[in-house]
């Protein structure tokens, strides 16, 4: 067989590393562990990278797939840990980053009715792994809520208006902390929770609800926030709301992010 040029490999004289470089938006089978005891199996969006030192042209893209695939069909997301430090050695690598993104179901029962119904959340696994040993974990939720405007309810004779809101939620932590918990922490600083079988009588209870539990998007990330505060396993956090207003025509907006340096030496400052 004739050898062929491997162009990645030529050196480079522009004396640039670069800090990320790999394949993004590959779909992988996984396979999810659930607090109760069960698992499911869901379609990640998948992220692969390595550092490049300065002196090579370029890496080898392949490799990232074969990394991949070599762990079978479906991915146990447990395993997860091991990616990163196979890209490192497959590639020469000092460091490594990757990141799962997928939709989990939680099974709802509607607040009167009983009714069942699943939800669906996005999840966000990234890893950064250096070849020394270091390694940072980020665990990101995107949970859809229900706002009531506190402001509205004050100066309105009958109503107030609501929306539906998003809600980013990063954390890092001293345990691994299941999804399940970290999508009610959320869920509980809303005005309400999102289902997705409603009976009239539940409308009645989500509608009566948020309209008893007003939040401005301001007190949604407080809210968050100081839960995160409380909790004994969370280092770090970014919670990031967005209201999706339903009588303006922008959208409202807030982050808080917090850390403790001291419980967490990979957490930013």
């Amino acid at each position: 067989m004739q050898e062929l040029t491997d162009t990645q490999n030529e050196k480079d004289d522009r004396n640039l590393p670069i800090d990320q470089v790999g394949v993004k938006n590959l779909r992988f089978p996984v396979e999810v562990r659930e607090k109760n005891g069960g698992t499911q199996k869901t379609i990640a969006t998948v992220s692969l990278a390595v550092a490049l030192p300065q002196h090579y042209k370029g890496t080898h893209m392949s490799r990232f797939v074969e990394v991949l695939n070599s762990h079978g069909n479906c991915l146990d997301i447990r395993t997860i840990n091991s990616i990163p430090k196979e890209l490192i050695e497959r590639l020469d690598a000092q460091r490594a980053h990757v990141t799962f993104q997928f939709p989990f179901f939680i099974k709802k029962l509607a607040p009167v009715s009983g009714g069942e119904g699943l939800v669906d959340y996005e999840v966000r696994f990234e890893i950064d792994y250096h070849r020394d040993g270091r390694s940072d974990f980020v665990l990101t939720t995107i949970v859809p809520v229900t706002t009531l405007c506190p402001c509205s309810k004050a100066i309105s004779e009958r109503g107030a208006h609501n929306q539906r809101g998003i809600v980013t939620y990063a954390i890092r932590s001293k345990k691994s902390i299941w999804v399940e918990d970290l999508i009610a922490l959320v869920e509980r600083s809303a005005s309400c929770e999102l289902y997705s079988l409603l009976k009239r009588p539940d409308e009645k209870f989500v509608t009566e609800k948020a309209y008893d539990n007003p939040v401005f998007v301001e007190d949604l990330v407080r809210n968050i926030a100081s839960r995160s505060n409380a909790h004994e396993n969370i280092t770090w956090y970014r919670v990031e709301a967005e209201n999706y207003e339903s009588i303006h025509n922008h959208n409202a907006y807030a982050v808080i992010e917090h850390s403790h340096p001291a419980s967490d030496p990979s957490s930013p400052a």
